[in-house]
């Protein structure tokens, strides 16, 4: 058994997250639950946490995706958004290292959005908008990719 306060070695680790998800009520107890709680708990399960390819998929595929949300904000404006694929999995990683799952990739793009969904509102030369892994990582400026001729605003 570990000592308290020392780290648990890697492999002790996997050994004991394999055996949370075969936990009986009868181990919850042991570990400190009342017996009252523990009976109120029709079931229980155990959750993995997610790793990068999963948070990868959270990001494009869902409906509602977050990526598919700044698209579109961005189409309303008339520009494109482009994504690298590697600038994805940054964020992907970002979230994994702040420990916050798929809840904080919100805020990573927020984060990374932010200066720039104020700013093109007030240009109209910008055609795209390109987010790079170093964008992520290191807080680079997106790359923007101009029109030719700046477009004409309509009254």
């Amino acid at each position: 058994a570990p000592v308290e306060g020392k780290a648990i070695p890697i492999r002790e680790k996997r050994d004991r997250d394999a055996l949370v998800p075969h936990a009986e009520p009868e181990d919850l107890q042991r570990f400190g639950l009342i017996p009252e709680l523990v009976g109120r708990l029709p079931v229980t399960v155990s959750l993995d946490e997610l790793d990068e390819d999963a948070l990868v998929r959270i990001l494009r595929e869902p409906k509602n995706a977050l990526l598919k949300q700044y698209e579109k904000m961005f189409e309303l404006e008339g520009i494109g958004l482009t994504l690298d694929a590697d600038a994805v999995r940054a964020v992907a990683r970002k979230a994994i290292d702040r420990r916050t799952g798929a809840r904080g990739l919100r805020a990573v793009l927020e984060n990374l959005m932010r200066d720039i969904m104020f700013d093109l509102p007030s240009r109209d030369d910008v055609r795209e908008v390109v987010i790079t892994p170093e964008c992520v990582t290191d807080g680079v400026d997106p790359l923007l990719v101009l029109h030719n001729e700046p477009k004409k605003k309509e009254a």
